[in-house]
């Protein structure tokens, strides 16, 4: 096999051990409609890696699960900004 060939698949058997699941809770206080959530829930899920989104009008927070080797805090807070909801992090990355 070519170095080259025995580095990409040591990269790509050894990738997952870097990966960790997150959940992170954004507060986003901008939502004040019932379309709202949907609209939030709807960007989040556009960013790859985000595996599951729970969005609540009443607490007006977003409780988001990522795999962070594939999104960060700042992309899932940028697509909520992006889509009209400037969010915050509201609980630290566990």
């Amino acid at each position: 096999m070519k170095p080259r060939h025995i580095a990409i698949l040591l990269a790509v058997l050894v990738a997952p051990a870097w990966s960790a699941t997150k959940t992170v809770t954004l507060s986003v206080p901008g939502m004040n409609c019932a379309a709202c959530p949907i609209t939030v829930k709807k960007a989040l899920t556009r960013v790859a890696g985000v595996a599951k989104v729970d969005v609540s009008l009443d607490r007006r927070e977003a409780v988001v699960t990522f795999d962070d080797s594939q999104a960060a805090v700042g992309q899932l807070t940028g697509a909520t900004t992006d889509a009209g909801y400037p969010s915050t992090i509201k609980e630290a990355a566990r």
